[in-house]
């Protein structure tokens, strides 16, 4: 699921550092970073865009192997059960449901994240904000994404998800926690656990996209 790198529409919170145009290039960066990871490791790959208009935009800047979907209209719960159901019906499964916000995502959590669900109904990767970078179940559970609309996009989310799917009677797995590449905050703290070798996951281009963010 992601936004298509346009200026002015993506990473907003970023605008100070970056400005919209350096803000839609690392957005693309981020597409490609992540779908990098999925192709790579051999996974049938489906990009959900919005716009739904963005179709001949992406299609120049992912694998020629990703299908592209345009997400529903609605509210971003609608969104994720319409794409869920969408590519369960093309035959795909099991399924991960990923955004583009966690740079320090690895082929390793796939892994860890497909095993889970060979013995769990449903896997969670929580982001530190309180919400999730990954979610991955073996069939449509579109019910986990019944959040009330004003928990979409705040620090309850993770904890929110997780109580539907005890609720539905699912078994869980979680996966380590990562942290979001959201705001200016987000930036420098990626950016010092990089320059101090103590996050060696953290993609060296976009790195390079976030050092004006140090300057003065």
């Amino acid at each position: 699921m992601a936004k298509a790198p346009q200026p002015g529409t993506v990473k907003t919170r970023l605008h100070p550092l970056l400005g919209p145009e350096g803000c839609a290039a690392l957005q693309a960066e981020l597409i490609r970073h992540t779908l990098a990871l999925t192709t790579g490791h051999g996974l049938r790959s489906h990009l959900a865009h919005a716009p739904a208009d963005a179709r001949n935009a992406l299609a120049a800047l992912v694998p020629a192997n990703v299908e592209l979907r345009p997400q529903r209209t609605g509210a971003l719960g609608l969104r994720l059960a319409a794409a869920v159901e969408d590519v369960f019906a093309s035959g795909a499964g099991p399924l991960l449901v990923m955004g583009t916000d966690a740079p320090t995502l690895t082929a390793g959590h796939l892994t860890t994240a497909l095993q889970a669900l060979e013995s769990r109904d449903v896997v969670l990767g929580p982001a530190r904000d309180g919400g999730y970078y990954l979610i991955g179940m073996n069939r449509p559970q579109t019910g986990l994404f019944a959040l009330e609309p004003d928990l979409w996009g705040g620090d309850r989310v993770f904890a929110a998800t997780r109580a539907l799917a005890e609720d539905e009677g699912l078994t869980i797995a979680a996966l380590p926690e990562l942290r979001d590449l959201d705001t200016p905050e987000d930036a420098a703290a990626h950016l010092d656990a990089f320059s101090t070798g103590a996050d060696g996951e953290f993609p060296t281009r976009v790195a390079a996209m976030l050092r004006p963010a140090e300057r003065p």
